[in-house]
């Protein structure tokens, strides 16, 4: 990305970087048609004076923004919605029907993730997670859509990563907003080679059957390009989409073979895929840069695993 923490990628739409983590790990994008927006995704409370940034630059009012859509109540794509929505007093929170109360009363998604971070990180990580009025929360069924001025988005329910996970379709720019759905590929994943893609199978609610089927489903809109919140956008092909399945399918298998530490078994095949990519940086970097993403995966493939095993 340039200086400032957003792109222009065409289409009318703009990659934000989230101010999540460090720069590239997470963005959300705002989208203009006819002089309404819409923001997909929302970050954190920590995202917004980036985005107020580019407003006052961009001369855009407030009122102006229509739609505020987080993908899924992941804290790192709609724990910033609150805040928003109280900035921009015309929007409205486009969201799965699953996840509408989450948005309503957070306590419950911050006191799990207070459990695990602590709450110094957490307000490192996140800041403060804003309730949002019911009167202003839409639950938005599958295959239902919004016009943006001229421009229609449509939601589908997309499960695997989580069952509370849509994806926006944009038949403008022929893309998907994926949320978690079409994996991770951060700026440091981008090689010469090609884009690696990592899937997202983190905690709880990963189900393999599921996320297979959901990519299935965003490859009949022969989409052109897909629009990742981590982090950005990437051309959309079948062989793209091929190694998100390809590595799902053998996670699944890990997780009902692998006897003795999971997670270093994931991440051996995680090194073992991405070197396909970039053989000549050193593997303790390799493994550093995918870290943070197996650590995640391997406890929610555990937590799969563990309800296979109960059924």
């Amino acid at each position: 990305m340039q200086d400032r923490p957003w792109q222009d990628l065409g289409h009318g739409i703009t990659c934000i970087d989230a101010a999540y983590v460090e720069r590239g790990m997470a963005c959300f994008y705002l989208l203009e048609q006819d002089g309404e927006y819409a923001l997909i995704e929302s970050g954190t409370r920590h995202s917004l004076p980036g985005l107020l940034a580019l407003l006052q630059e961009r001369r855009i009012d407030p009122g102006q923004v229509r739609y505020v859509i987080p993908t899924h109540v992941h804290l790192d794509h709609a724990g910033g919605a609150g805040a928003m929505l109280a900035h921009f007093e015309q929007a409205q929170l486009l969201i799965h029907p699953r996840g509408a109360r989450h948005m309503v009363d957070p306590a419950q998604l911050v006191a799990g993730a207070q459990a695990v971070y602590g709450a110094a990180l957490f307000e490192e990580l996140y800041g403060e997670v804003v309730p949002v009025d019911p009167a202003r929360v839409r639950q938005m069924g599958d295959g239902e859509g919004v016009q943006l001025g001229g421009r229609r988005l449509e939601v589908r329910h997309t499960e695997g990563h989580a069952r509370h996970h849509f994806c926006v379709w944009d038949e403008r720019s022929r893309g998907w907003f994926t949320g978690d759905m079409f994996g991770v590929c951060y700026p440091w994943l981008r090689f010469p080679a090609g884009d690696f893609l990592l899937p997202s199978t983190t905690p709880t609610q990963f189900d393999p059957g599921a996320y297979l089927a959901s990519l299935d489903l965003l490859h009949d809109y022969a989409p052109a390009r897909m629009y990742l919140t981590h982090y950005g956008a990437v051309d959309y092909t079948r062989e793209k989409s091929g190694l998100l399945a390809r590595q799902v399918e053998a996670y699944r298998e890990l997780a009902l073979t692998t006897e003795g530490d999971l997670q270093q078994a994931l991440a051996d095949h995680a090194l073992e895929q991405v070197k396909q990519y970039d053989a000549s940086t050193p593997e303790a970097d390799l493994r550093r840069w995918l870290r943070f993403d197996v650590e995640l995966n391997a406890q929610g493939l555990a937590l799969w695993r563990e309800r296979e095993r109960r059924a």
